[in-house]
This record gives structure tokens, C-alpha cells and sequence, in this order.
């Protein structure tokens, strides 16, 4: 004799899920109900105006202003030879911890005094705590890493 499919915790979500069903019936007509009563039917007719709101009166045809297709730019704009700025990658430093044994260390950028994590494969002179320094920075796996690091 084969069980039955339907289970006790089944049946209870089915009862819910068809009580739920009957509830949302229930004030849905309510609400057609209470419509009726005060004349309400909504706004008829929505319309968007100039900033973006939904009104109820349309917009003034004398406002319109008629757009060139040619002059709609998608995505970013044309850089112009004069538009850019000069940006150097060389940073100045000063080591604020560095480990010979491990390889790695900290820099303190003399800038925004941001700390960058270095390692010893990065470098290109031997530095030691509070030396003064020029890196640049590469995006790493934790974070932005000094890279190419020389003394000054």
C-alpha cells in the first residue's frame, strides 16, 4: 500500500496560499466598491512634464521644442587634444615599514598620505624604513600596490 503525496505540511501551505488568494479577491472589490461610491475613478489621463512628474493636464503644445536626432550623444563624449590633463604616474614616498626577511613593506604617499603595500619584487633600488622614494601604483589583488620603487 503506497503512501499518500499529500502531507500535513503541504496541505497547510496549500490552505494558506488559497486563503491568501481569497483575501486579495476580497479587497480588490472593495476597493472597486469604495470607487464607486465616491465618483473616484483616478486620474484618467497621466501626462509628464518638463521635469519628469506625472499631472493631470497636458503639456502646452507652444512649449515644445523639437530636438535634432544628429545632436543626441550616446555614451562618452570625444576627447579634444585640449581637454586632457596632464597626469604623471610618478608618486613620492616616504617607506614607513619595510621587512627585508618577509619582502614587503608600506609607503606613505606625501600626497593624500595614503599607505600602499610593496613588495620586494617591485622594487628596483633596496630601500629601508623612512627612506624617501618615487613608486607608482598598480592595481593588486587587495588593493592599489607600489610598483617600480627607486630611491631619491
Amino acid at each position: 500500500m503506497a503512501k499518500s503525496q499529500q502531507t500535513f505540511n503541504k496541505s497547510e501551505k496549500e490552505k494558506k496560499r488559497l486563503k491568501k488568494r481569497e483575501e486579495k479577491r476580497k479587497k480588490m472589490l472593495a476597493r472597486k466598491e469604495e470607487a464607486k461610491e465616491n465618483g473616484k475613478t483616478g486620474i484618467p489621463m497621466a501626462y509628464v512634464d518638463f521635469n519628469g512628474n506625472l499631472v493631470d493636464t497636458p503639456p502646452d503644445p507652444s512649449m515644445k521644442v523639437e530636438i535634432e536626432a544628429e545632436s543626441i550623444v550616446l555614451g562618452i563624449p570625444k576627447k579634444e587634444e585640449g581637454d586632457e590633463e596632464e597626469f604623471d604616474p610618478v608618486r613620492k614616498g616616504k617607506v614607513s615599514f619595510f621587512d627585508t626577511s618577509k619582502g614587503f613593506g608600506f609607503i606613505i604617499d606625501s600626497e593624500n598620505q595614503e599607505k600602499y603595500f610593496c613588495h620586494v619584487s617591485g622594487l628596483i633600488d633596496e630601500i629601508a624604513e623612512n627612506d624617501k622614494v618615487s613608486f607608482e601604483l598598480e592595481k593588486g589583488m587587495k588593493g592599489m600596490n607600489a610598483v617600480r620603487v627607486k630611491k631619491i
